[in-house]
């Protein structure tokens, strides 16, 4: 990361045309959808869903989108919090920036209320898992549609 402190802020009128000219690698677009397909999701599910650019400095470097409070697979027993998408931009990756993303959203879902964080990612070579397993997530052995589930649990703030 850069000198400044990367940090998470609403997607506005100012910073929209930035948040959506993210680009991932080529070879993660079928990872993860793009940003504009998100926006489009947090329009659609509005207060379930909880968008926000990553920011430093000035600079938009990502893009990340939590899902808040959402009635797992239409079940609304089973209400789950977690990250829907993260979309760092190809030359900012490797610098901390998804580390940081995955931080500040369970930061939210602990400040709502919520122990748990869930993911679920694509399978495949070059994909995200090691990069979730990594930060401490567990597979559920769930499957969201043709995506795995994972899960960190959240200890109380201190």
């Amino acid at each position: 990361m850069t000198s400044s402190s990367p940090r998470l802020t609403p997607v506005t009128t100012d910073n929209f045309d930035a948040v959506c000219a993210v680009r991932l690698h080529a070879y993660q677009e079928d990872f993860v959808s793009p940003v504009l397909k998100s926006l489009a999701e947090a329009y659609v599910y509005g207060p379930l869903a909880w968008p926000r650019a990553i920011v430093d400095g000035d600079e938009v470097v990502g893009f990340v989108m939590a899902f808040l409070d959402f009635p797992w697979d239409g079940n609304p027993a089973d209400r789950r919090s977690g990250l829907w998408r993260l979309n760092i931009s190809a030359d900012h990756q490797g610098k901390g920036y998804g580390r940081f993303a995955v931080g500040a959203v369970a930061e939210e879902v602990r400040r709502a209320g919520g122990s748990r964080l869930y993911v679920t990612w694509h399978a495949g070579e070059r994909g995200p898992e090691p990069f979730y397993l990594g930060l401490g997530f567990r597979t559920t052995g769930e499957l969201s549609g043709t995506q795995r589930v994972g899960v960190l649990d959240l200890p109380p703030s201190a």
